[in-house]
């Protein structure tokens, strides 16, 4: 049962509603696609990375609205639940957080740009309200993420494809073992997991035919094992015991572990030093998660 909401929300809880730390873990998909297209002015990717944001909090205030009886009985300890913020709160925010974002990818980005990232907007919104509990849910969620990714490249999407498809499909696993986050499951989720894990690393780390210099090989690599080393400890622990809790840090971690393999794109495409910078943000994802869940 939901409790009435008798006050104004809390910027923390909004906060909280949109898993605003997590947030962190977006720009970095921007990055990968304007490094594989070779588009880096400062002014577009700003722009971008604050509309991809923006959306991205769009689906969580969504996700939690579209939840609101489930998490009531599940989780209430939710802002909607627990009666922090009404439904109707969350689904203003997500509206009007969805039209900031396309506005900023219309002033940022070419019609190219602007048409990807409405198809993602649709794509987030048709998770929340209809594929987030059928089996198309984690396949829909990864396109999400992998158009992300090709916002960033703009009119080059060509370029950036194998980023998107590597980014997406590490967010299909992290979606199949979120699945079993409340009530467990069984091995066979965090045990595909780890599958993709490995070949995702294996992908990412390949010597390329355009050969990105010595330092981005070096670092692609580097950043490529630490994805696997932090994403796969936590799976490999989740397969020994699919518990909610093991699930729900395996989860947490497959979030966090974006940023190393964005940077390990980013490396890829010849451009370590952005990969570098982007690897700063982690600590910082990590400690916030600590305050606000990213799940």
């Amino acid at each position: 049962m939901l409790r009435r909401t008798t006050k104004r929300p809390r910027l923390a809880d909004l906060a909280e509603l949109v898993r605003a730390p997590a947030a962190l873990t977006v720009p970095g998909d921007v990055l990968a696609g304007a490094v594989a297209a070779g588009n880096l002015r400062p002014t577009r990717l700003a722009g971008l990375a604050a509309s991809s944001v923006a959306i991205y909090w769009a689906g969580m205030a969504l996700n939690d609205w579209s939840d609101r009886d489930l998490d009531a009985v599940e989780r209430p300890e939710r802002p909607i639940p627990s009666g922090r913020v009404s439904p109707g709160t969350a689904l203003s925010l997500a509206s009007s957080l969805t039209a900031a974002g396309l506005a900023l990818s219309a002033l940022a980005g070419d019609r190219h740009t602007f048409r990807t990232s409405a198809v993602l907007a649709a794509t987030a919104w048709t998770y929340d309200l209809k594929a987030k509990n059928t089996p198309l849910g984690p396949a829909v969620m990864a396109t999400a993420r992998s158009l992300d990714v090709l916002v960033g490249a703009g009119n080059n999407r060509r370029a950036a494809l194998p980023a998107a498809a590597a980014i997406g499909s590490h967010i299909l696993a992290t979606t199949y073992i979120s699945q079993g986050e409340v009530h467990g499951s069984t091995p066979t989720s965090s045990r595909a997991a780890l599958a993709a894990t490995a070949a995702i690393t294996a992908t990412t780390a390949r010597p390329t035919s355009t050969r990105p210099g010595t330092a981005g090989a070096l670092l692609s690599a580097v950043f490529a094992g630490l994805f696997a080393r932090s994403v796969g400890s936590a799976q490999l622990v989740a397969a020994g015991d699919p518990s909610a809790a093991n699930l729900r840090k395996a989860v947490g971690a497959g979030i966090h572990g974006l940023v190393p393999l964005q940077a390990a794109w980013c490396a890829r495409g010849g451009r370590p030093l952005v990969g570098a910078g982007l690897l700063a943000a982690l600590p910082l994802a990590k400690a916030l998660a600590r305050k606000v869940s990213p799940t």
